[in-house]
């Protein structure tokens, strides 16, 4: 696994650097946003740690460029703890967000919990899952089909879709869903789960679909739709 960390403090990325290679996993730094994103483009990274504020080039539009390419896991790792810079950095496309100071031993717990998630694990036996006449999600190879076109989702925003539309007859709290998608008990807050579903409904909605197959079910949470409402 091939690591890429774009991080201005040096002692830092050393840092991460050091315990990413001790899990025997390799490690690259770039020192500002620019220089990360020609890197990522030009390499085969499997995983992304990116600070927020970087010079040259916001994170939040690194990752957004990133996601114009790839759907590798992208974790945020910044000083900025508010809940609009995490709520910013989850609309931009990415799947995790860890909060400076930040314990070593937590950063490659989510690490490895953002790799399992790309990794097809417990998928070969999976089934289409079908919403509608016009919406299949293909467990396996993580993909979805709407109209026979495909359409690119992160992963966390596939594993939160995919899970709902696997039982569509429950409606799933933000807590139920956030838990599913990052695999661990998040250190973030609950709501952070509606910037995922905003991103799901955003790319899947039409004229016929403006929920984008997801209901909101008021003081409860969300459950999957394939009707307008």
């Amino acid at each position: 696994m091939n690591i890429l960390i774009i991080e201005d403090e040096r002692a830092i990325a050393e840092v991460e650097k050091a315990y990413i290679e001790r899990e025997g996993f390799s490690a690259d730094i770039a020192g500002d946003g620019l220089t990360g994103l020609a890197k990522f483009n030009s390499g085969n990274f499997d995983l992304v740690l990116l600070d927020l504020m970087l010079p040259g080039m916001a994170g939040a539009d690194v990752c957004s460029e990133i996601r114009r390419s790839s759907n590798a896991p992208i974790i945020m790792v910044t000083a900025k703890s508010g809940e609009e810079d995490i709520v910013a950095g989850l609309d931009a496309g990415a799947d995790d967000y860890i909060v400076k100071p930040f314990s070593p031993k937590i950063l490659m717990a989510r690490i490895r919990a953002n790799l399992r998630k790309g990794g097809g694990e417990n998928t070969a036996a999976a089934s289409l899952i079908k919403v509608g006449d016009s919406l299949v999600i293909d467990p396996q190879n993580f993909t979805v089909k709407k109209n026979g076109e495909e359409i690119s989702l992160t992963r966390n925003e596939f594993l939160i879709l995919s899970r709902m539309a696997s039982r569509p007859e429950k409606t799933w709290s933000r807590d139920d869903l956030i838990t599913y998608a990052l695999g661990y008990e998040y250190e973030g807050f609950e709501r952070s789960i509606d910037s995922y579903i905003k991103n799901i409904r955003k790319k899947l909605s039409d004229a016929e679909h403006d929920n984008g197959y997801i209901r909101t079910v008021h003081g409860f949470g969300y459950k999957i739709s394939d009707g307008v409402k």
